[in-house]
Protein backbone atom coordinates (compact mmCIF):
# COMPACT_ATOMS: atom_id res chain seq x y z
CA UNK A 1 0.00 0.00 0.00
CA UNK A 2 1.31 3.45 -0.96
CA UNK A 3 1.18 6.21 1.65
CA UNK A 4 2.12 9.83 2.17
CA UNK A 5 3.53 11.19 5.43
CA UNK A 6 3.97 14.83 6.37
CA UNK A 7 6.56 14.98 9.15
CA UNK A 8 7.98 17.72 11.37
CA UNK A 9 11.24 16.78 13.10
CA UNK A 10 12.15 18.68 16.26
CA UNK A 11 15.41 18.81 18.21
CA UNK A 12 18.94 19.44 16.97
CA UNK A 13 18.09 18.98 13.30
CA UNK A 14 19.53 22.02 11.53
CA UNK A 15 23.21 22.57 10.78
CA UNK A 16 23.93 18.83 11.05
CA UNK A 17 23.38 17.69 7.42
CA UNK A 18 19.92 16.35 8.33
CA UNK A 19 18.41 17.24 4.94
CA UNK A 20 21.26 15.82 2.86
CA UNK A 21 21.39 12.62 4.91
CA UNK A 22 17.62 12.25 4.62
CA UNK A 23 17.77 12.73 0.86
CA UNK A 24 20.45 10.05 0.54
CA UNK A 25 18.58 7.54 2.73
CA UNK A 26 15.28 8.22 0.94
CA UNK A 27 16.92 7.49 -2.40
CA UNK A 28 18.36 4.25 -1.01
CA UNK A 29 14.88 3.20 0.19
CA UNK A 30 13.03 4.34 -2.95
CA UNK A 31 10.98 6.93 -1.04
CA UNK A 32 9.93 10.05 -2.92
CA UNK A 33 9.23 13.56 -1.67
CA UNK A 34 11.21 16.42 -0.17
CA UNK A 35 12.77 17.83 3.00
CA UNK A 36 13.42 21.43 4.10
CA UNK A 37 14.42 23.57 7.07
CA UNK A 38 11.79 25.70 8.76
CA UNK A 39 12.42 29.09 10.36
CA UNK A 40 11.61 27.79 13.84
CA UNK A 41 14.60 25.40 13.76
CA UNK A 42 12.64 22.28 12.87
CA UNK A 43 12.77 20.25 9.66
CA UNK A 44 9.72 19.44 7.52
CA UNK A 45 9.47 16.49 5.16
CA UNK A 46 6.88 14.97 2.86
CA UNK A 47 7.50 11.31 2.06
CA UNK A 48 5.67 9.02 -0.34
CA UNK A 49 6.10 5.35 -1.06
CA UNK A 50 5.22 1.97 0.33
CA UNK A 51 4.17 2.18 3.98
CA UNK A 52 7.01 0.00 5.22
CA UNK A 53 9.67 2.09 3.42
CA UNK A 54 8.19 5.42 4.58
CA UNK A 55 8.02 4.13 8.16
CA UNK A 56 11.61 2.90 7.84
CA UNK A 57 12.77 6.34 6.66
CA UNK A 58 10.95 8.11 9.51
CA UNK A 59 12.52 5.71 12.03
CA UNK A 60 15.95 6.22 10.45
CA UNK A 61 15.56 10.00 10.71
CA UNK A 62 14.55 9.72 14.36
CA UNK A 63 17.30 7.39 15.53
CA UNK A 64 20.11 7.00 13.00
CA UNK A 65 20.89 10.49 11.70
CA UNK A 66 24.68 10.74 12.21
CA UNK A 67 24.88 14.18 13.88
CA UNK A 68 21.27 15.09 14.72
CA UNK A 69 19.36 14.60 17.94
CA UNK A 70 15.65 14.27 17.14
CA UNK A 71 13.50 14.91 20.19
CA UNK A 72 10.16 14.46 18.43
CA UNK A 73 8.74 13.52 15.04
CA UNK A 74 5.20 14.73 14.40
CA UNK A 75 3.75 12.49 11.70
CA UNK A 76 0.54 13.19 9.81
CA UNK A 77 -0.60 10.45 7.45
CA UNK A 78 -2.20 11.73 4.27
CA UNK A 79 -3.65 10.29 1.09
CA UNK A 80 -1.03 9.14 -1.41
CA UNK A 81 -0.79 11.54 -4.37
CA UNK A 82 2.10 10.17 -6.42
CA UNK A 83 3.29 13.62 -7.43
CA UNK A 84 7.06 13.21 -6.94
CA UNK A 85 9.65 11.79 -9.32
CA UNK A 86 12.36 11.47 -6.68
CA UNK A 87 13.44 12.91 -3.34
CA UNK A 88 14.96 16.37 -3.01
CA UNK A 89 16.18 18.99 -0.58
CA UNK A 90 14.16 22.18 -0.76
CA UNK A 91 16.03 25.35 0.11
Amino acid sequence: MKVRAHVIFLGRVQGVFFRDNTEHEAQELGVRGWVRNLRDGSVEAVMEGSRDRVEELIAWCRTRQPHAAVSEARVSWEEFRGEFKGFSVRR
